[in-house]
């Protein structure tokens, strides 16, 4: 039933589309003065998108630094973790007092 429900929204979307472009090309100016407009935004459309990609693409190199800083000290943190448990075994099993029971 999504399926369809997202379907008729599709359609619905579309006829939107169709009948804003009918009415741009039924208005009252001239057919040059029309296709103008008509390029007119469809450039400024096209600024918009490559000004967004520009964005999603800066904030992903962004993000992928932020991830690779946070990894790098996650490996920081947990190698001085695992020298600190070497170095605590190596002086609890070579202390000259230390007896071992069994």
């Amino acid at each position: 039933m999504s399926d369809r429900d997202n379907n008729g929204f599709l359609w619905f979307l579309a006829g939107l589309g169709i009948g804003a472009l009918a009415g741009v090309l039924y208005a009252p100016q001239s057919g040059s003065e029309t296709r103008d407009a008509i390029r007119s935004r469809a450039e400024e459309g096209r600024e918009l998108v490559r000004a967004r990609a520009r964005q999603a693409r800066e904030q992903a190199a962004e993000w992928t630094e932020r991830g690779k800083d946070v990894l790098n000290q996650q490996k920081e943190q947990f190698r001085s973790a695992f020298e600190a448990g070497k170095q605590a075994y190596r002086e609890t099993t070579t202390e000259p007092g230390a007896a071992k029971s069994v």
